[in-house]
């Protein structure tokens, strides 16, 4: 697969996966979403392969969430639950590859990127990176279970709850503080270096104690009934609130809530 939005690079035993539209903030289409699970599929099934970094290109995002021009085709309630399931296979293909997986993360990470760093097995960011599920202020969409799941085993349910509500971006002093990042680094080229040497640690380690220790974890969780959020998202990407939110944010004006 070549897809100039999505790179992919695999130097002495790392695959280097980079989210590629530094004009876009690395704002993800929905094949590079795709593309992403076919990399982390290859990778799992690949003896060349011994760790994966993911990172953004340039230096103001990792990825700035889902590119939201996408979402004018969304016309019926079918488009709704096939994003938000689309998301969840692919974070689910990230998080199921048992090699180690690491988001090396500088600037905004945010949205679906802020998903995807959350389902890799270890985080470190530059300083100036900030995270972030703005949708309250933004589109006024929700996530799905299984994000909601992540996040609270990550930070817990409180602090998930806050941060949704007030829209806010976790700096990164506090993404550390409260173990979203391991690490915090002094400026993207240390987090590149620092990302690379981290791969290379972990994949000169067992890669079964890896593997078990990664899927051990994932099983901890509770495991949610399918299409037990069916009723939040079509009630959020089927609202007029939903479509206010996308033609505000594209037309860079203040939303009008109306709860409908």
């Amino acid at each position: 697969m070549s897809d100039p939005d999505l790179l992919f690079e695999l130097k002495d035993g790392i695959g280097w996966i980079t989210f590629n539209r530094p004009a876009a903030r690395n704002a993800l289409t929905f094949a590079m979403y795709e593309g992403l699970a076919e990399h982390c599929a290859r990778a799992a099934t690949d003896p060349a392969i011994r760790a994966l970094v993911l990172t953004g290109a340039g230096e103001k995002a990792f990825a700035a969430g889902t590119d939201i021009s996408q979402f004018r085709a969304f016309a019926t309630p079918e488009d709704a639950l096939a994003y938000e399931a689309r998301l969840d296979r692919v974070l689910e293909t990230l998080e199921r590859c048992p090699k180690p997986t690491i988001a090396a993360i500088a600037g905004a990470c945010t949205g679906g990127g802020a998903g995807i760093a959350a389902a890799c097995d270890i985080r470190i960011a530059a300083r100036g990176a900030r995270f972030g599920f703005p949708v309250a202020r933004t589109l006024g969409n929700c996530l799905s279970m299984s994000n909601y799941a992540r996040l609270a085993a990550l930070i817990g349910p409180a602090l998930v709850t806050e941060i949704i509500f007030t829209a806010r971006l976790i700096e990164a002093e506090e993404a550390k503080t409260i173990g979203l990042v391991s690490e915090l680094l002094d400026d993207p080229a240390a987090l590149r270096a620092r990302a690379e040497a981290l791969a290379r640690l972990v994949a000169s380690h067992a890669p079964l104690t890896l593997a078990a220790t990664k899927e051990a974890l994932r099983r901890l969780r509770p495991r949610l009934p399918e299409g037990q959020d069916k009723d939040l998202i079509l009630m959020c990407y089927m609202s007029q609130d939903f479509r206010e939110g996308m033609e505000a944010f594209l037309g860079k004006r203040a939303p009008v809530w109306r709860g409908v």
